[in-house]
């Protein structure tokens, strides 16, 4: 029986935090051991809000240096950029033929964003689409996701079908979504979802005095020294959680509860899990860096063999729709 092929992506829109860590990355990374995994970087993805081109190529080797840091085996997994794979672009062009503007309209995230007052540009509009094509051109299996991007897995499906439909051919594989349940939501430094646009965030490979000042910026009461504390109302807590086992979360909430311990002393707490925790990724990241052209190798041969599966599903699609190709 042939491995399920598994899907997942992530921008390089600036420095990976630990929300991408414990959202995403640490799945991706367990998940290569279960499948056929293809994980790409979404570089076009980022050009809906990023325009400096210095700046999208530097995250984009930062994130693999990240990925392979944390433990991702490019033996394992295809690990590649998006803009390596033309036919996605290609892909995405003739489902947006066939997509209703009213279904990209209804889009959650596109509405979001609005209503937070971001004067959308039709990247932003059409990102839905492009992100179908990344899915399906792969005929992939498996689309690990969290719950907030799960209209966009059944968009990818609605258009899949549409595709289908309108060749009367089995062109495109129907995706199934896998919901990753157990991903915790991590708190920013504010308290709100960790996010690079709110500017909340840890930084993975941040350390030393650079650390300490984002973890003792975390938001809290104003709570005294001396009076117990409530660990579950605590933004510093919820973090602690991420990295203490069942045993370590409980000492450190009994100190909460019974007073002279203050949120100081939990910040210092969770410094020191952060810096235990990454400890092994960070010094594996810093000998990468000092090969990056073995770096760039990862990217180069993940792209051929990305570009490989794209084609070999790109092909009948073209001869479908009717399109030449004089190369």
């Amino acid at each position: 029986m042939s491995k399920k092929t598994i899907l997942s992506g992530i921008q390089p829109s600036g420095k990976l935090h630990i929300g991408n860590y414990f959202g995403a990355m640490r799945q991706h990374i367990e998940m290569q051991d279960k499948g056929d995994a293809f994980y790409f970087i979404a570089n076009f993805h980022s050009l809906t809000s990023l325009n400096d081109g210095k700046q999208l190529y530097q995250n984009t080797i930062d994130v693999t240096l990240d990925y392979l840091a944390l433990g991702l085996d490019p033996e394992k997994a295809t690990f590649f950029a998006q803009s390596d794979v033309p036919q996605v672009t290609e892909l995405a062009w003739i489902l947006g033929t066939l997509c209703p503007v009213s279904l990209m309209e209804k889009g959650v995230s596109y509405k979001d964003k609005i209503a937070a007052g971001l004067n959308p540009n039709i990247g932003l509009f059409t990102y839905p689409i492009l992100q179908a094509a990344d899915i399906l051109i792969y005929h992939s299996d498996v689309v690990p996701v969290g719950e907030d991007q799960k209209q966009n897995i059944e968009i990818a499906r609605d258009l899949a079908g549409k595709l289908n439909r309108a060749y009367d051919s089995e062109l495109l594989k129907i995706p199934e979504d896998h919901i990753l349940k157990s991903v915790a939501v991590v708190p920013g430094t504010d308290g709100r979802k960790m996010s690079k646009s709110y500017k909340n965030t840890i930084p993975l490979f941040a350390e030393g005095k650079q650390l300490k000042k984002v973890v003792m910026s975390i938001e809290t009461d104003s709570k005294g020294l001396e009076e117990p504390k409530d660990p579950d109302t605590d933004n510093v807590f919820a973090l602690i959680k991420l990295f203490g086992d069942k045993a370590k979360q409980d000492e450190i909430a009994e100190k909460y509860r019974a007073g002279g311990f203050g949120y100081g002393h939990a910040k210092l707490e969770l410094l020191e899990m952060i810096e235990s925790y990454f400890g092994n990724a960070h010094e594996k990241r810093k000998e990468l860096e000092k090969d990056l052209d073995y770096v760039k190798d990862v990217l180069r041969e993940g792209g051929n063999k990305a570009r490989e599966r794209a084609e070999s599903v790109m092909e009948p699609i073209r001869e479908a729709c009717g399109i030449i190709r004089s190369f």
